[in-house]
């Protein structure tokens, strides 16, 4: 803006006074820098890792390409205080600070932008010899028309995917007659503000205003335009270069978080490496656990590593406790499992197959995480993912002398059932057993009664039959009853049974049996048969 315009800058004071006020506010300034521009890390100790410099050269941070827009004002108060040098010999380590691979697009503007070097970064000499020597005089400050210029730059088809928008400029929005902004509000304005958001559909936009002096309130205009702009109030313009620094310390840190954008939330990978069923037989195998990273660009590590076998009573043994991994790489840890199968409920002799999960457990960081904080959140999980299939194994589990065992217990107790029943459906025959036709006129046949089955054929009464014992409890303790079965003719036909107990007779077929148990047997039958 001119400087015969009152309005347009901050109320003069006398050239000491002026520099007294600068010095007493370069303080307040680095107060502001801290809060208000992203926080460089410090350099590389033991405790915090590497620095965000080393982070970005590990990157290749400069072969990664971003648009550059310098909006510098030219108008006559600039002049003044000598801002304007201040301004020229600033950009100067600013400039050189970009990468060759970068596109500046470099504009002065007062009355009207105009175009100082458009191309790439790295030749800074070149850059700022287009520059003028010193500002309008008679210039007025039209911001609006600047943005103009600026968006015009950024919505080139070749544009980067990372874009910097720098103004710097010491007054208000003061256009000349004619201006298509002729205020700092309208519709003009309304349409530079779709404009940029439609650059930063495809580009990540950021703005970074640098209002040169307390009155400088156009600086502001930026953040209308652009939604995501930084207001750098350096209260002394002997602090510019730093906060110029500060600009492109941000614009690195959203090209690092760009090229980090696939790594955010990737972390460990743990699998069995495949190598055949193992077996366990001895209580001890070999194994190989694989630890892969998944980042492409975020070295990890893994801390307070261990593995172990879900579902077997199985120890890992070789596990280091902690491990780092370049990206992308993978490491394969020899580990050892010791321990035996589980035989299970019944632990016969057998060769059991089983298959081992990998369990892993850990803590995943990165030395990353706290140089790039809070520009870029790595996100990184922190427990390893286990993948991949089971650890095959095999062994002989259980005993050898179970089922021999087994098979013996059995066997006895299958004979004790034996005996047991034999004892009472198949007990010892003892006495005699008397046959006589109820009917009378013949002499009583008499059996003697031995072994555990006795069969009848009566030499006086004739027909045929069996008898076995059936033993049972009784008040007087156990007895054996006879089981009688007997046909008078030898037929199936006519076969009938009857059971009788000591000392008592039974009719089957007309036939009647009477049982003498031992103590009676041998006893003489009266004339009529009858026991007595």
């Amino acid at each position: 803006m001119s400087s015969a315009r009152g309005p347009s800058h901050a109320p003069q004071r006398p050239a000491a006074a002026r520099t007294r006020w600068f010095a007493a506010r370069a303080a307040a300034a680095a107060v502001a820098l801290i809060a208000l521009v992203p926080f460089t890390a410090p350099a590389a100790s033991a405790d915090t890792g590497p620095s965000r410099a080393r982070i970005y050269q590990d990157l290749g941070l400069n072969d990664q390409p971003a648009d550059y827009v310098v909006l510098v004002d030219t108008s006559g108060s600039m002049a003044n205080d000598g801002k304007y040098d201040t301004v020229r010999s600033t950009l100067r380590p600013f400039l050189d600070g970009l990468s060759a691979k970068d596109h500046v697009a470099l504009f002065t503007f007062d009355s009207r932008p105009e175009p100082r070097y458009i191309g790439s970064a790295g030749d800074t000499d070149a850059i700022m010899s287009k520059l003028p020597e010193s500002p309008d005089p008679e210039g007025e400050t039209d911001i609006g028309a600047a943005l103009n210029s600026a968006l015009g730059e950024l919505e080139r088809s070749d544009a980067a995917e990372i874009a910097s928008v720098v103004l710097l400029t010491d007054g208000v929005h003061h256009p000349p007659a004619g201006s298509a902004y002729p205020k700092s509000t309208g519709l003009a304005w309304t349409a530079l503000h779709r404009r940029a958001q439609a650059v930063a559909d495809h580009t990540e936009l950021a703005g970074y205003a640098l209002p040169l002096g307390s009155g400088a309130t156009g600086a502001d205009l930026l953040g209308d335009v652009v939604d995501h702009t930084t207001v750098l109030r350096p209260d002394s313009i002997q602090d510019l270069s730093g906060y110029l620094e500060r600009a492109g310390d941000g614009t690195r840190a959203r090209k690092a978080r760009l090229l980090l954008a696939d790594d955010i939330g990737k972390g460990i990978t743990a699998t069995w490496s495949p190598s055949g069923r193992q077996d366990l037989t001895e209580g001890s195998v070999a194994a190989t656990v694989t630890l892969r990273s998944t980042t492409r660009h975020v070295p990890l590590t893994v801390r307070d590593l261990s593995v172990s076998v879900a579902g077997q009573p199985l120890r890992v043994t070789g596990v280091p406790t902690t491990v780092t991994l370049e990206p992308g790489h993978s490491r394969s840890l020899p580990v050892r499992l010791r321990g035996a199968l589980s035989a299970g409920p019944v632990p016969y002799r057998r060769t059991k197959d089983v298959d081992a999960p990998l369990r892993v457990s850990g803590q995943v960081t990165s030395d990353w995480q706290r140089a790039l904080a809070p520009d870029v959140h790595l996100k990184v999980p922190g427990e390893v993912r286990v993948t991949g299939a089971a650890l095959p194994l095999r062994a002989t589990v259980g005993s050898a002398v179970l089922l021999p065992a087994v098979g013996a217990a059995l066997v006895a107790l299958l004979l004790i059932l034996w005996l047991a029943w034999r004892r009472t459906h198949r007990p010892r025959l003892r006495g005699e057993l008397l046959l006589e036709s109820v009917f009378g006129g013949q002499l009583p046949d008499r059996i003697a009664l031995s072994g555990r089955r006795v069969a009848l054929h009566p030499r006086i009464i004739g027909g045929q039959g069996s008898v076995r014992g059936r033993r049972r409890a009784t008040e007087h303790g156990p007895q054996v009853d006879l089981l009688i079965r007997y046909t008078p003719d030898g037929s199936t036909n006519r076969q009938s049974g009857a059971t009788c107990v000591p000392g008592r007779q039974v009719v089957v077929n007309g036939v009647s049996f009477t049982y003498l148990p031992e103590q009676r047997a041998g006893s003489p039958v009266p004339a009529d048969g009858r026991p007595r």
